[in-house]
């Protein structure tokens, strides 16, 4: 007789099951990039999800060629304001930082976030010393403008840090530098037709119990205690609770990355977004900045920060999209 065997229930590449320390995406792994110094990150605000009837570009779907219809979702993307250009060094603990330089002039509202400097600093002579020190990596140190987006309760920046591409270490110190107090758009990042990846923050069920959180059996209904309960903790010995063992807990508020989102659609004039649906969209509202249209769906609910990244495991070009309608029809029944 074979022996009775059934698969284990969850996955133990997202474990532990624990809340996310902060709401703001940390990527930790960024891909090689442009040769030329280029962002290789964005972030924007999950507004909600409609669907669009476009011409299928997959070449080896059965639809290919046909009008489909597809899941996107929107993002409200408002530019990103550069505050400071960090180096690192490359050592046998990791990466280190080894020169910092921030901004003469920082936006006021930083300060929420950061202390306050009492005045002005001088970056010539830093900067000099900046582009002098030696390093393997730069970053810069970017922040969000929550207060240009009117269906945010909260108006403090988030900052956080994204990745200069390039092979010459000294053009990437060069432009960092050179991109010291100003803005960037999502269309310096990413053009229509291109992949990205997508980290953000799942949304949040709290303490859930075994069934809920792991989608184990039911117990049958003769069982004498609990139907909702796992049929055993494990055995005797060792006599402790493995951590493989699926119980109730902390379920969503995660950190996920979703890989190869292609970018549908990017709305650069918010003046001329034809993205808003009659009465808005569902607990967000009217989108009044630059925006964009992703195909599928993204972690997160809506107003939750999203961070996109270039592509780490596609191998594939950029393709033509063509959407032929999407739809504005109200969410709530308006």
């Amino acid at each position: 007789m074979a022996r009775r065997h059934k698969p284990r229930r969850g996955s133990l590449g997202y474990w532990p099951r624990k809340r996310a320390a902060s709401l703001v995406p940390r990527i930790a792994t960024w891909p090689a990039g442009p040769a030329k110094p280029h962002i290789e990150g964005f972030a924007g605000y999950k507004v909600g999800m409609t669907h669009a009837l476009m011409v299928d570009f997959r070449k080896r779907s059965t639809t290919s060629g046909q009008e489909v219809s597809v899941p996107v979702t929107v993002l409200e993307a408002p530019p990103l304001k550069v505050a400071g250009a960090r180096l690192y060094q490359r050592s046998y603990a990791g990466l280190s930082a080894v020169a910092e330089l921030w901004a003469g002039e920082l936006d006021p509202h930083l300060w929420r976030r950061i202390p306050e400097r009492e005045k002005k600093e001088d970056i010539a002579d830093k900067a000099k010393k900046f582009q002098g020190t030696k390093g393997d990596d730069v970053r810069l140190i970017v922040h969000t403008q929550p207060y240009l987006v009117h269906s945010l309760p909260s108006k403090s920046p988030e900052v956080f840090e994204i990745r200069v591409s390039g092979d010459k270490i000294e053009e990437r110190k060069k432009w960092a530098v050179d991109q010291l107090g100003k803005e960037i758009k999502i269309e310096d990042f990413i053009k229509e037709g291109e992949m990205v990846d997508v980290t953000a923050v799942t949304k949040g069920k709290g303490f859930q119990g075994h069934i809920k959180r792991f989608h184990v059996k039911l117990q049958p209904h003769k069982n004498s205690k609990h139907r909702r309960m796992i049929g055993t903790l494990g055995p005797h010995n060792p006599s402790y609770v493995s951590y493989r063992i699926p119980q109730a807990g902390q379920m969503g508020l995660h950190r996920r990355t979703e890989y190869n989102k292609r970018v549908l659609r990017i709305v650069g004039n918010p003046s001329e977004s034809s993205l808003n649906p009659a009465g808005g969209f569902l607990h967000y509202g009217l989108v009044k900045n630059p925006a964009m249209v992703l195909h599928g769906t993204i972690p997160g609910p809506s107003r939750r920060l999203v961070g996109l990244r270039l592509p780490i495991r596609f191998r594939g070009g950029q393709e033509k999209i063509e959407i032929r309608y999407l739809s504005t029809l109200s969410k709530s029944g308006v």
